[in-house]
C-alpha cells in the first residue's frame, strides 16, 4: 500500500478474494456462446473473441515461467545483481499481481463488443505489425518516461508509486504490482499502438498477441534480479543501449529512485540526463558473479504430488503460506502428472532456496522424488544415488554441513545417514541427521509437570532416544505394544528401564507419536489429549477435541534472511528441528558427523539453539491448530 493511499487504490473486485476471476465468467460463457452457435462455416467463425481467453490464460504462464527462472537463478546466486532479502510482506504485497491480467482481460472484452473494427481480425498484418513497434518506440516510450517521472513527485509518489517502490529487491512480478488507477494510466499508454491499429484498419491477431507479450517479457526481464544479457549484442549493435535496457538498467531504479526512468528503451535518460552513472559497472559486475557456495545445505525432497505448487520456485502465495491441499489442484492435473514423469526422468538435485543467517550463507536442496517413491524399494538405489551425489557435490564444493530432511535420512533407507559416511569416509563436509535437536524440541514440547506419556508410532532413532531421555529424568514412558515395549526395554539402561511400562491403558492425555499412528489409535485417547509427533511427517488429524503440536519445529530469530516461504506445513518463520541442526552445527564448529547410531548431547544442542535465537514452539501453538 502506498504511503498516503489516494483515490482508486483498490482494485474494484478486491471484495471477492479468490472469486475475483468470477467478473470474466459473462465475457468467457458470451464469448464460446457466440461461437459454437454461430451459424457460419467454422472457417469462417470470428475467432477473435473466443482467443482472449487463451491469451490471457498463456500471460498468467508466461508470467509463472519467469518468477520460477528468476527464483530458481537468484537463489543459486549466478549473475544476482541484488542481495537484499525479500521477505513475507513483498510476497503478500505482490500476491495480486494477476489482477492487471483480469482488468485487461475485461477491456479486451469490452473493446471488442464495443468496436466493429476489432472482429474478425486476421491472423497476420505486416503493416500493423509495423505501425505498432513505431508507436511503441516513438510516442508509447516518450510519454511513459514523462509519466514516470511525474509518479515520482512527492504528490503522486507518496499517493501510487510508492506501493511499487516498496520492493527494493524485485521479482518478476514486481513490474505490475501497482496501484488501480496507476494501471488504468498504463493501458491508456499501450493501448495507442493497439487501437491506432484497430482504427485503420491494420490489426491482427498476431500483432495484439506479440505486442502484450512483449510488454509481458520486458516488464518480467527487468525486474528479474539477474544479469543475462551478453555483453557480445552491445558489441556487435554499440546503438542497442539505447533501445534495450538491462535486469542491471531497471534494478538501479529500485535502489536509487531518481534515476532510470525509461520504460524499455533507455534512450530518454540519456537525452534529458536522468541515466545511473553506476549503470555499466553493476551491469558487468552482475554478469561475471559466479553461482555462490552456501556454508550449510539442508536436503530435502518433494512430498505430496501437489507439492511443487508450493515448492518456493512454484507459486510465491502458495509457498509463503504451510502446505495444505487446495480443491482448485485437481484442475491442474496435467501439470501435476508432467511434473510427476519428469522425476522419473531428471535424474539431480536442484536449489530451492537460499538463506542468510547472521554470516553464514545457507541453501536448501531439493531431491526430485516425491514421498511414495521412498516408500518403493526398487526406487531405494536410485534415491540413495542422488543423495550420495549431492553430498559428493557438497564435499567437492567445500561445504561445511549437509542435513538430510524428511526421508532421506530413512534408517531402512540408508541407516540415518551412516550409509555414506561407511562408502566415503574421507568426506570432509558434515552430515547431519539432526536427531539430538529433534529428541530435544520434543522433550521440551512435553507440558510440565507431566509424569506419563504414551508412545506410539513406529520407532526409530529418535523415538529410542526421547524414551531414555524421558525414564532418565523420571518420567514414566508407556508403550501398548509388548514387541514395541521390549525393543525399548533392549535399548534402556537397568535404572531407567523401571519407567518404561506396559499397559493396555489409554488414560495419558500427553501421546508422542511418530509415522504409522492410525486414526483407530487417536480415536482410543481420552478427549483433550496433546498429540507431539516425533517423526518428519505429521499424523493425519482425526479427533477434533484433541491438540496437535506441530512437528519438531522451532521458530527462526529475526536475523535468519530472505525468508518469503514456508517450509512444507509449518508455520511463517519456523524451521524444521532437523534442518537447525546443520545451521547449528556450522555455528558452533562441531567436527564430527551426526548420523547412524550417532547422537549428540540432547542438553547441549538445546542450549545452542537457544544461544543462537531460536525460540521453541508453545503450546498455544499447538491450541492452533485444534480441528
Amino acid at each position: 500500500m502506498a504511503s498516503k493511499p489516494g483515490i482508486l487504490t483498490e482494485w474494484p473486485w478486491t471484495w471477492l478474494g479468490n472469486f475475483k476471476y468470477l467478473v470474466l465468467a459473462p465475457f468467457v460463457g458470451h464469448s464460446i456462446y457466440t461461437y459454437l452457435m454461430s451459424k457460419d462455416e467454422i472457417s469462417q467463425r470470428d475467432i477473435t473473441y473466443i482467443i482472449i481467453l487463451p491469451l490471457l490464460l498463456s500471460r498468467m504462464i508466461h508470467n509463472q515461467i519467469w518468477i520460477s527462472i528468476s527464483r530458481y537463478r537468484t537463489a543459486k546466486g549466478n549473475n544476482r545483481i541484488v542481495d537484499k532479502s525479500i521477505e513475507f510482506d513483498q510476497v503478500d504485497r505482490e500476491s495480486n499481481w494477476d489482477d492487471q491480467i483480469i482488468f485487461n482481460g475485461l477491456l479486451y472484452y469490452i473493446g471488442y463488443l464495443l468496436l466493429e473494427q476489432g472482429r474478425h481480425l486476421p491472423l497476420w498484418r505486416a503493416d500493423g505489425i509495423i505501425i505498432i513497434a513505431l508507436l511503441h518506440s516513438g510516442p508509447v516510450e516518450f510519454l511513459y518516461y514523462w509519466l514516470h517521472r511525474a509518479l515520482h513527485h512527492h504528490f503522486l509518489y507518496s499517493r501510487y508509486h510508492s506501493h511499487h517502490h516498496s520492493s527494493i529487491v524485485t521479482e518478476p512480478i514486481t513490474s505490475v504490482i501497482h496501484p488501480f488507477a496507476e494501471h488504468i494510466s498504463y493501458f491508456a499508454l499501450f493501448a495507442i499502438p493497439l487501437l491506432t491499429t484497430v482504427f485503420t484498419g491494420t490489426a491482427s491477431i498476431v500483432g495484439f498477441g506479440a505486442y502484450i507479450t512483449y510488454i509481458d517479457f520486458m516488464n518480467n526481464m527487468g525486474h528479474c534480479n539477474f544479469e543475462f544479457i551478453p555483453k557480445w549484442m552491445f558489441s556487435i549493435f554499440p546503438p542497442l543501449k539505447y533501445l534495450m535496457y538491462t535486469p542491471s538498467y531497471h534494478s538501479l531504479h529500485h535502489t536509487q529512485f531518481r534515476t532510470n526512468y525509461s520504460l524499455f528503451m533507455p534512450i530518454y535518460d540519456y537525452i534529458y540526463d536522468t541515466l545511473d552513472k553506476s549503470l555499466d559497472t553493476l551491469y558487468e559486475k552482475s554478469l561475471e558473479r559466479e553461482a555462490e557456495v552456501p556454508d550449510v545445505v539442508h536436503l530435502t525432497h518433494l512430498t505430496t504430488p501437489e507439492s511443487i505448487y508450493h515448492l518456493r520456485l512454484g507459486f510465491a502465495s502458495l509457498a509463503s503460506e504451510p502446505h495444505t491441499s487446495k480443491w482448485y489442484f485437481w484442475l491442474m492435473w496435467p501439470v501435476t502428472l508432467w511434473s510427476i514423469m519428469i522425476t522419473w526422468i531428471y535424474g539431480h538435485t536442484f536449489v530451492v532456496e537460499r538463506n542468510l543467517f547472521k554470516n553464514l550463507k545457507l541453501q536448501t536442496w531439493a531431491i526430485p522424488k516425491y514421498r511414495v517413491q521412498y516408500f518403493m524399494k526398487w526406487q531405494r538405489e536410485t534415491i540413495n544415488n542422488l543423495i550420495e551425489e549431492a553430498i559428493m557435490e557438497a564435499d567437492l564444493k567445500g561445504i561445511k554441513v549437509l542435513s538430510l530432511g524428511l526421508l532421506n535420512q530413512e534408517e531402512k533407507l540408508n541407516s540415518n545417514g551412516e550409509l555414506y559416511i561407511r562408502k566415503n569416509p574421507q568426506l570432509k563436509v558434515k552430515v547431519v541427521d539432526g536427531s539430538s535437536l529433534a529428541v530435544a524440541a520434543v522433550i521440551n514440547s512435553i507440558p510440565k509437570g507431566t509424569s506419563q506419556v504414551v508412545l506410539r508410532g513406529h520407532l526409530s532413532k529418535v523415538a529410542y532416544s526421547i524414551a531414555l531421555a524421558l525414564c532418565q529424568g523420571g518420567i514414566q514412558v508407556v508403550t501398548l505394544d509388548e514387541e514395541e515395549y521390549k525393543r525399548l526395554r533392549a535399548k534402556l539402561i537397568p535404572e531407567a528401564s523401571t519407567y518404561l511400562v506396559l499397559s493396555k491403558s489409554y488414560l495419558s492425555k500427553t501421546w508422542l507419536v511418530g509415522a504409522g499412528l492410525s486414526e483407530e489409535e487417536q480415536l482410543k485417547a481420552p478427549k483433550g489429549t496433546l498429540f507431539i509427533p516425533y517423526s518428519q511427517f505429521p499424523p493425519k488429524k482425526a479427533r477434533k477435541d484433541c491438540f496437535y503440536f506441530s512437528t519438531p519445529a522451532m521458530i527462526t530469530p529475526k536475523h535468519l534472511e530472505n525468508v518469503d516461504s514456508c517450509e512444507n506445513w509449518l508455520p511463517r518463520r519456523v524451521m524444521s528441528a532437523w534442518r537447525i541442526a546443520g545451521i547449528l552445527h556450522a555455528l558452533e564448529g562441531w567436527n564430527e558427523h551426526e548420523c547412524g547410531n550417532m547422537m549428540f548431547d540432547i542438553d547441549k544442542v538445546w542450549k545452542a539453539s537457544l544461544d543462537h535465537g531460536f525460540r521453541p514452539l508453545t503450546i498455544a501453538a499447538a491450541t492452533e491448530s485444534k480441528n
